[in-house]
């Protein structure tokens, strides 16, 4: 994770900030925690699944959003900005706000060295406090890697895990399939950090 303020807030002071600040900061234990840029190879994957997503859900009573939607979960006290996030319509948002989500489905998350054991963990038990939560998906940016939890129970996941660019990923919170191949698409590894 990248390093925080040097300040503690309430949400309101949080938010207030986030409104006019130039730069995208999730909220997370009281603090304001910047969020760093992307790779080429970051931004392409969740661009590739954000379109992806929007064309196979076209006409259907889905919101797609991608890295400047704002998420809210209560619970833990959080703001975070996920990749990519599907909500069901109607959308919901924070009481008394009109840019921030509260209703996520799905949240898939780009791996980068920097965050990936934040989303694997802190970040994936917030998640699953969020009551209408059915699926999290982790893409690897470094290598063909891709993890996929799917809600079985209250408070039980399955995990599918796949390295084979021939899989097909199918949702169950929706009705969407994507190839792994489709996801890495152009995606030039020999740069990987």
């Amino acid at each position: 994770m990248t390093q925080a303020l040097q300040r503690t807030c309430t949400p309101e002071e949080y938010l207030e900030f986030e409104v006019n600040s130039d730069e995208r900061h999730e909220y997370i234990n009281k603090e304001i925690i910047p969020m760093t840029g992307g790779t080429p190879a970051h931004n392409e994957i969740a661009s590739i699944l954000n379109a992806a997503i929007r064309v196979g859900l076209k006409g259907k009573p889905y919101g797609i959003f991608v890295a400047d939607q704002r998420l809210w979960i209560p619970d833990r006290n959080l703001y975070t900005y996920p990749d990519v996030m599907v909500v069901e319509k109607p959308l919901q948002l924070q009481s008394g706000r009109t840019d921030t989500i509260i209703n996520p489905v799905m949240i898939a998350e780009v791996l980068s060295k920097s965050t990936q054991d934040y989303d694997r963990g802190e970040k994936f038990v917030s998640y699953r406090t969020i009551d209408s939560f059915r699926e999290y998906l982790l893409i690897d940016q470094y290598n063909v890697h891709v993890e996929h939890y799917i809600k079985t129970a209250a408070h039980q996941w399955l995990l599918s895990e796949y390295e084979d660019l021939t899989i097909t990923i199918s949702f169950k919170a929706f009705e969407f399939e994507i190839q792994i191949a489709e996801l890495y698409e152009n995606i030039d590894f020999s740069n990987a950090e």
